[in-house]
């Protein structure tokens, strides 16, 4: 077997490989001779039939199906050879096949990338302090009664928070469908909170005000933005009847509302205890996935990384698939690949240029995953449910989440050996900060920037 190698453009290789015509003629020979003692054929007795009436008959499927196996096994042989290590499978074009001569075929494929993993001091990395005071464990309290509110019936106006039932028919309010209804614009019994921002601008603040048995027209403007292009920019009214006006009722702190966050005994102190051991955790687990974040970032802006095309349409693809699910889109038969790519590719290379360079900073520092931290993140995980001891046998039953486990600290293990090189400063800040994500904090720099 002969074998050529070219490099055509960054990590894609072109194998030019020859197989020898004896090679290929062996093996059909050797194919059309089994055959020939198994085939039935009318007029000839069975393991009778000339060897010319099996070629006649068999010959261009057993070559096909022999050049389809010769070509897997060259190619296997000859990256082996090569010691080129294929990003996925290749893409193979025969150069004619002609019988008596030798057979040769072209394979182009990516290889992955050779990383260089160089010094970690370059990566710099602000962590942040917070703590949980008594003020956030109040303001938590609050947010979890809110949570759990009722809404009770009041003989007064509506006011910013009420929710009130009722109906709204909306119609044109100009042009040629002046007074026709539209399509979504029309309910009965229908309940809304005011100040929620689930309707247009100026439809809850225009409801402010109102009583029970009131009729109000509100008349509105649709956002040039909206999604409907019948609706955008159109001016309408909404014909409202008010059926009842109702106040929020936030539930008392007593043994029934701690039950149903699993604290049974101890009253308030046990609650507020839960309450801040479950927030300490949050605030933990924020923290961490900062400085990871921060420390991913500094490896690609350290390192350059290529990526190989097959790994990230590999990706994309997973994140499609991600996307469906999240949304519900499975379930209704929504396929994924009708998302467009580009949706996509920015993070699907990110996440493959990360994996490659965690992988290689494992391979080069011969870092082995930890069990003892394996076991204390699954513990941690499971001491948010009512039953820890079931969740931590669940994962040690189940290889692929135990796996996944194992693959977090892993890269957690990187991430502290990059820590010990870098440049790590502290920021104190509130613990509401502390656990706000990465991508509100970016939201709110830009609207500061342009403000």
């Amino acid at each position: 077997m002969q074998v050529s190698v070219e490099t055509t453009s960054g990590l894609e290789r072109r194998l030019t490989i020859t197989i020898p015509a004896d090679k290929i003629d062996g093996e059909i020979n050797k194919r059309l001779q089994d055959l020939s003692r198994r085939v039935r054929l009318d007029g000839f007795r069975p393991g009778k039939v000339p060897m010319k009436v099996v070629k006649r008959r068999y010959g261009l499927g057993a070559r096909q199906e022999v050049l389809g196996e010769q070509m897997q096994q060259a190619f296997v042989e000859a990256v082996t050879q090569e010691s080129l290590n294929p990003a996925g499978a290749p893409r193979v074009e025969p150069k004619g096949d002609e019988e008596g001569k030798d057979f040769e075929f072209v394979a182009t494929f990516e290889v992955y990338p050779e990383i260089e993993v160089g010094d970690f001091g370059g990566v710099e990395i602000e962590r942040p302090v917070a703590e949980v005071s008594d003020a956030d464990i109040d303001e938590m309290v609050e947010t979890l009664r809110s949570q759990s509110k009722t809404f009770e019936d009041v003989e007064r106006a509506a006011e910013q928070g009420d929710q009130i039932v009722f109906d709204y028919v909306g119609t044109f309010a100009s042009g040629e469908q002046n007074g026709e209804e539209f399509a979504g614009g029309k309910a009965e019994n229908s309940t809304l909170e005011l100040g929620s921002g689930r309707m247009i601008p100026g439809f809850e603040d225009g409801l402010l005000g109102v009583s029970a048995g009131e009729e109000k027209t509100l008349e509105l403007t649709f956002p040039e933005d909206y999604h409907s292009e019948e609706l955008k920019g159109q001016a309408v009214e909404f014909a409202c009847k008010v059926h009842q006006v109702q106040a929020t009722a936030l539930p008392e702190l007593n043994d029934e509302f701690f039950e149903r966050f699993g604290v049974t005994e101890g009253g308030e102190e046990a609650f507020r205890t839960e309450v801040r051991k479950n927030m300490e955790r949050e605030l933990r687990q924020a923290i961490k996935g900062k400085v990871k974040n921060q420390v991913m970032d500094g490896l690609l802006t350290t390192h350059e990384v290529e990526v190989p095309s097959p790994l990230v349409a590999q990706e994309i693809d997973r994140m499609r698939e991600q996307a469906v699910q999240q949304f519900g889109g499975a379930q209704g038969g929504f396929d994924p690949k009708q998302l467009p790519a580009e949706l996509f590719e920015k993070d699907a290379k990110k996440r493959v240029a990360l994996g490659l360079l965690v992988g290689e900073i494992v391979k080069q520092r011969e870092i082995k995953v930890d069990d003892d931290r394996v076991r204390t993140m699954i513990e941690e995980m499971a001491s948010a449910y009512q039953e820890p001891q079931q969740v931590v046998d669940w994962y040690y039953s189940n290889e692929e989440q135990l796996s996944q486990v194992k693959y977090v600290v892993l890269e957690e293990q990187v991430v502290d050996t990059v820590l010990e090189a870098a440049k790590v400063s502290e920021s104190e800040c509130s613990y509401q900060d502390a656990i706000k994500p990465a991508a509100a904090e970016e939201a709110e720099a830009s609207e500061e920037e342009q403000a």
